[in-house]
């Protein structure tokens, strides 16, 4: 997924970052503990088509977001 369209794109719900998983081709938002679905390289961002994220998947997130800073932050 283009970088440009990533720092472009927020969560639906809350409006906050969004964070890339690539291994899933999900967008993740935190702040709304929903991951939304990349179809085709088209980010579907839909909160019916979002799935919930596990506490476990959180607490990953916040782990990540404390070893290499803030979670969705644009790159300076």
């Amino acid at each position: 997924m283009d970088t440009k369209l990533l720092e472009m794109l927020v969560c639906p719900v809350t409006k906050g970052p969004l964070r890339l998983d690539k291994t899933a081709q999900e967008l993740i938002s935190k702040s709304a503990r929903l991951a939304y679905p990349i179809r085709d390289g088209i980010p579907v961002m839909l909160e019916v088509e979002a799935r919930p994220l596990t506490d476990a998947e959180i607490e990953a997130l916040a782990a990540a977001a404390s070893d290499s800073g803030s979670v969705g932050s644009p790159a300076p």
